[in-house]
């Protein structure tokens, strides 16, 4: 379960020091987008190095974003950072070829390396044509969560990138349907104006009203809006603990459908109040 997610630049040791300090559920090592070509082997071995020396547990979820299986560094960045310390695998411009060739790859990775765990992946749909296969893809090996990146999509797309972001709609419906439909996390493309709280308050907002359960920052400063935007409100939580009540009630009487408020309450509505206080739960909100 996680609220956000927090790139962080692979070749940058001061912030990847720090990285335990910001409260993102989950921290991102960038490998790809944040790192120079000249940079490459030096953030590679900077960030296994990292993870590796690390003793104690990290308190969130380590993921590493790799270069695309369509580069020269892939093999390279999974063979120095795949252990039994990092938790996921971030592949940049997803397809579900390449989740396919992923797959095959951390599992001889795994086996080599005796691992006592399986490292899960989050696809980026960063292309048209994996908006299209999104259904595929979110029935791929290992997939627990798929992130929106709209700054790569728009530009196969060809079309600029905004704000209000009537551009990307289509896909981050897409996202979520298919996330919902699977039981993944889905996670919304960054908010890329570090310096407009509002604006990204906004997005966040709407990204939660869409049905996203997550999003993703580029910056420590955006972790605080994205955490207390996508947990269930006080208003929420307190309905969700009264359709619990009632429902114990109910179920005294041996009744399936009850009324609440003179609103009839059912399986759906009861599932959706166990959500809230499942998510309320993990966020320590009761």
């Amino acid at each position: 379960m996680r609220r956000s997610l927090l790139f962080m630049p692979g070749n940058n040791p001061a912030m990847l020091q720090n990285s335990d300090v910001f409260e993102a559920d989950a921290v991102i090592y960038d490998l790809e987008d944040a790192v120079s070509v000249t940079e490459k082997d030096a953030a590679r071995v900077l960030v296994a190095n990292f993870i590796g020396a690390r003793k104690a547990a990290f308190p969130m979820e380590i993921v590493v974003r790799i270069n695309g299986l369509d580069t020269d560094f892939y093999a390279e960045d999974l063979n120095a950072v795949v252990s039994d310390k990092i938790d996921t695998i971030m592949l940049p411009k997803a397809t579900l070829e390449t989740l396919i060739e992923l797959d095959k790859i951390l599992t001889d990775i795994e086996n080599k390396k005796n691992l006592t765990k399986k490292i899960g992946v989050i696809p980026i749909i960063e292309l048209a044509c994996s908006v299209l296969e999104i259904d595929q893809i979110a029935k791929a090996p290992r997939v627990n969560g798929i992130l929106l990146g709209a700054e790569d999509l728009t530009s196969d797309l060809e079309v600029s990138r905004t704000k209000k972001g009537d551009e990307i709609l289509y896909a981050r419906q897409r996202v979520v349907m298919a996330c919902a439909a699977y039981k993944l996390d889905s996670i919304d493309t960054p908010f890329t104006d570090t310096n407009d709280e509002d604006g990204l308050q906004t997005d966040s907002n709407f990204a939660l009203g869409l049905g996203f359960t997550s999003k993703a920052a580029i910056h420590p400063n955006q972790v605080g809006v994205i955490n207390s935007t996508f947990v269930p409100t006080m208003d929420k939580i307190k309905w969700a603990l009264r359709v619990e009540q009632a429902n114990k009630a109910a179920l005294e009487k041996g009744l399936g459908v009850f009324s609440l408020d003179g609103k009839m309450v059912d399986k759906p509505i009861i599932e959706r109040a166990k959500k809230i206080l499942v998510k309320a739960k993990r966020y320590n909100l009761i």
